[in-house]
């Protein structure tokens, strides 16, 4: 898997917010096998640089960090957050988030293709959070993203893949550019169902966060998203409307 020229080999991004405790946060990083994880620059902010300790941590996983402008419901903040990002993590790379709607936290998409054409053209590798919408995502590539993270459902709900229809529409209309499912996966099964449609990776956080065990949750999301890549490569049967014996007719004994 390819994200703006980096190698990959994990299909699964991680976030680290909610966990119970930094111990739990990086025992899950490690059982889910990640290779990128998402920080929020609000868990670095303030005068008092009191996220440094939870950065210095971060930096010891050895995980690639992709900076995310969560919270941020204007262009203009948006765009202000992903410039503090750079400066203080060292990386283009930003999970570009506008937030349009305060109950489902849908995008604005409007102010999401304007902010992603402001911050390519700034030199950054961005990561919009999107709805499966086709025409916005042609926008997103025009304005210069080259890797597209439509919802699956909303951030935190766990409903899975709400819209198969559009999200089998995306993969079909895009068959080059490199797919994430992010927000709304709940169990191990919407990350499998989810990679059989044909989707590069999947990010979650919640999920993991909130289980009653996260780290053998983690691992769990890592064998899914394996399994369910390894599926889609074996090009799984179609379904049928009538059955189909398994077992050959031809042969069969018959009794007079």
């Amino acid at each position: 898997m390819d994200f703006y020229g980096v190698e990959l080999s994990s299909r699964l991004l991680l976030g680290t917010a909610r966990y119970p405790s930094p111990k739990i946060l990086e025992a899950a990083i490690r059982a889910s096998r990640t290779e990128i994880i998402t920080v929020s620059l609000r868990r670095e902010g303030g005068e008092q640089r009191a996220g440094q300790a939870f950065w210095s941590f971060i930096r010891e996983l050895g995980v690639r960090i992709l900076p995310n402008t969560a919270g941020c419901h204007s262009v203009k903040e948006a765009v202000t957050t992903a410039h503090m990002a750079r400066e203080l993590f060292g990386t283009t790379w930003i999970k570009l988030e506008v937030i349009g709607e305060a109950d489902t936290l849908q995008p604005d998409v409007f102010g999401l293709v304007e902010a992603a054409r402001i911050l390519a053209e700034d030199g950054f590798d961005i990561f919009p959070y999107t709805t499966e919408d086709l025409v916005v995502a042609e926008r997103l590539l025009e304005a210069g993203c080259r890797v597209l993270m439509p919802w699956g459902a909303p951030i935190g709900s766990a409903r899975g893949l709400n819209n198969l229809f559009g999200l089998r529409a995306m993969r079909a209309h895009f068959p080059d550019v490199p797919l994430v499912i992010d927000a709304g996966l709940g169990v191990p099964s919407h990350a499998a169902a989810a990679m059989e449609l044909g989707y590069d990776a999947v990010l979650l956080n919640t999920a993991i966060a909130e289980a009653g065990d996260p780290v053998r949750m983690a691992q769990a999301f890592a064998l899914a998203v394996e399994g369910g890549r390894i599926a889609y490569a074996a090009s799984p049967m179609e379904p049928r409307d009538m059955a189909a014996p398994s077992t050959p007719v031809v042969g069969k004994a018959h009794l007079t």
